[in-house]
């Protein structure tokens, strides 16, 4: 594979994406801004000021979890836009007769989706900021850049379960099952609102399988190697059968 080719092909997929979100970004920030305001008044400001973790802040505790749910379902809702270029608007088959390989398309769809995340984190950030949150996790340049590679990890691993779930399924129905069987209840139980220790032990085994808990982790409590290998994992897995998802639509 020729290394200048399969940059500009993936350039060429994220300069196609950019452009969409651009004439689009206005309405992508307001919409960003909505749920994390809701659930930092909710929880933050409601909820939390009868709450101590630990004897610390809930509201410094609830921020890293709603950073973990929000990149999840942007990265997400950014690669299931595949779905309608499938099925609706026929550009998938653009790509699949263009001289692109699977890898660059994957990779070039999922840098999409964590522009996208990083963006709404930074939205999320300043909001958090404005109700009084902590934002320890930034506090120096080592936790900021573990911050940020767990983002992209996190967005990484998301964006190719919409990728998968996209070429899969054959309607909006189904790709909105994908939603309810499998992210609603990963942004309720891992650890996003509440720590998992506190969930009986055989439920905790189940909820520490999955990747929402370590990104959790991860933003809340900085380096853990254990954590960081497991999201890696989950990351390589889902781009390779994402690449082999669009290797079936072209073959």
């Amino acid at each position: 594979m020729n290394k200048e080719n399969f940059l500009f092909d993936v350039g060429t997929v994220m300069w196609r994406d950019w452009t969409v979100l651009k004439r689009r970004l206005k309405k992508f920030i307001f919409s960003r801004l909505v749920t994390p305001i809701l659930y930092l008044t909710a929880f933050g400001w409601g909820l939390g000021r009868s709450i101590n973790l630990d004897g610390g802040n809930y509201l410094d505790f609830l921020v890293p979890g709603i950073i973990a749910l929000n990149t999840m379902n942007v990265s997400y809702m950014s690669a299931t836009t595949i779905h309608a270029e499938k099925v609706y608007h026929k550009s998938l088959e653009e790509y699949l007769l263009a001289p692109i390989s699977p890898l660059a398309y994957v990779v070039g769809k999922i840098s999409s989706a964590i522009i996208r995340a990083g963006i709404s984190t930074a939205l999320i950030l300043c909001v958090a900021f404005l109700f009084g949150a902590g934002l320890n996790f930034l506090a120096d340049f080592e936790r900021t850049a573990e911050f940020l590679f767990v983002i992209i990890l996190n967005s990484i691993i998301f964006s190719g379960v919409g990728f998968c779930a996209a070429l899969r399924v054959q309607t909006f129905e189904e790709l909105a099952q994908v939603n309810t069987y499998i992210l609603m209840p990963m942004s309720f139980l891992c650890g996003t609102f509440f720590s998992v220790d506190r969930l009986p032990e055989i439920l905790k085994f189940f909820i520490e399988i999955l990747p929402l808990t370590h990104t959790s982790e991860l933003l809340r409590n900085g380096f853990n190697f254990f954590s960081l290998i497991i999201l890696i994992f989950y990351a390589g897995i889902l781009i390779f059968f994402s690449c082999r998802e669009f290797k079936k639509l072209s073959s």
